[in-house]
C-alpha cells in the first residue's frame, strides 16, 4: 500500500528526488514519513509531515538538505534530497502513521547510494 520509488546512484553534492505512492484511504489521514537504514544500522528517522498542519521535522542530519512535502492530490509523499553526502548512503522507506505515534504502513524501501 506504499510503494517508493526515486533511488538510485549519485555523485556527492548530488540531488535525488524519492517519492512514495500511497493508497487514499491510507494517505488521507496518515502522519507520512521517511526512515533510512544504512548498512550494519538501526533504522533511522528522516523526516516526517503532518496530515493536518502540514508542519515537518526533520532528524539533525538532513535539516537544510532534504525537504519532504505532499501531493493530497496525488496520494503520494516526496523527499527532495540535495547536497548528498555518502553518509547518506541507505536504504529509505516510507511510512505511515494513523496511530500516533506508531507507524502503521511501511513501504518496501528505495536504495540510495551516493559515491564519494
Amino acid at each position: 500500500q506504499l510503494v517508493e520509488s526515486g533511488g538510485g546512484l549519485v555523485q556527492a553534492g548530488g540531488s535525488l528526488r524519492l517519492s512514495c505512492a500511497a493508497s487514499g484511504d491510507i494517505f488521507s489521514r496518515s502522519d507520512m514519513a521517511w526512515f533510512r537504514q544504512a548498512p550494519g544500522k538501526e533504522r533511522a528517522f528522516v523526516a516526517r509531515m503532518s496530515w493536518i498542519t502540514n508542519r515537518a521535522v526533520y532528524a539533525d542530519s538532513v535539516k537544510g538538505r532534504f525537504t519532504i512535502s505532499r501531493d493530497n492530490a496525488k496520494n503520494t509523499l516526496y523527499l527532495q534530497m540535495n547536497s548528498l553526502k555518502p553518509d547518506d548512503t541507505a536504504v529509505y522507506y516510507c511510512a505511515a502513521s494513523i496511530t500516533n505515534p506508531s507507524y502503521d504502513y511501511w513501504g518496501q524501501g528505495t536504495q540510495v547510494t551516493v559515491s564519494s
